[in-house]
């Protein structure tokens, strides 16, 4: 594996449900990762842009999702959520949140990112809005520095960057999960999978006992 680049790609959107059922295995297969290779979260863009109000067959679609996830990982979700009104489900600023931290302080990239999962599934918190972002933000990174770079065109373009890259690579779910070697990547998993299912491959593939596209 001598001057082989290795890294894992992370492709998850902070508002998406099975992301945040897939929160805990994300962390150990970070905890596994950790000094060994680097992991690069990139921001999927599950509903960038949207400008419609929820509407009540959306919530239920919504709302069955939820429960699939809590029913499937033991995730804890606020199903206030429901009772918001006029609620517009767009995910941009809150992947352009994610890619602002990852900016300023990349080894907080994947905490602040589980943070905003934590904030939006379990606190009900709003994460369309700047200050509820801001605040978010603040526990990783300097909120003046936060609030500049969040507004910058800079990462806004970085942001969609970042979807057009997973729609380039043909990522169809979140979360998934790809090693990458040099210019060649393979799928550990796309969509929700226990750790206790990835773990084998994971760790021949750290180890250099399996390579991508191949075995060694």
């Amino acid at each position: 594996m001598d001057g082989v680049e290795r890294r894992i790609l992370y492709f998850a959107d902070p508002m998406c449900s099975w992301c945040w059922g897939f929160a805990p295995v994300m962390e150990a297969i970070k905890a596994a990762c950790a000094g060994v290779v680097p992991i690069r979260l990139c921001v999927g863009g599950l509903r960038p842009f949207t400008t419609e109000p929820m509407r009540e067959r959306d919530r239920t679609v919504v709302r069955h999702h939820w429960e699939e996830v809590a029913a499937q990982t033991g995730q804890p979700f606020d199903f206030a959520f429901f009772q918001r009104e006029g609620f517009v489900y767009d995910t941009e600023p809150a992947c352009r949140a994610a890619v602002a931290v990852r900016g300023l302080a990349p080894e907080a990239t994947l905490s602040h990112f589980a943070a905003l999962q934590h904030a939006f599934y379990a606190q009900n918190r709003d994460l369309t809005q700047t200050d509820v972002l801001t605040d978010i933000a603040s526990a990783f990174v300097a909120r003046d520095d936060f609030a500049v770079v969040f507004a910058a065109e800079e990462v806004r373009a970085a942001t969609l960057a970042d979807f057009q890259l997973a729609q380039r690579l043909g990522i169809s779910g979140f979360p998934t999960v790809a090693l990458v070697e040099d210019n060649r990547a393979a799928v550990l998993t796309s969509g929700w999978q226990p750790f206790a299912d990835l773990e084998a491959p994971l760790h021949a593939w750290l180890k250099g006992e399996m390579v991508v596209g191949g075995s060694s």
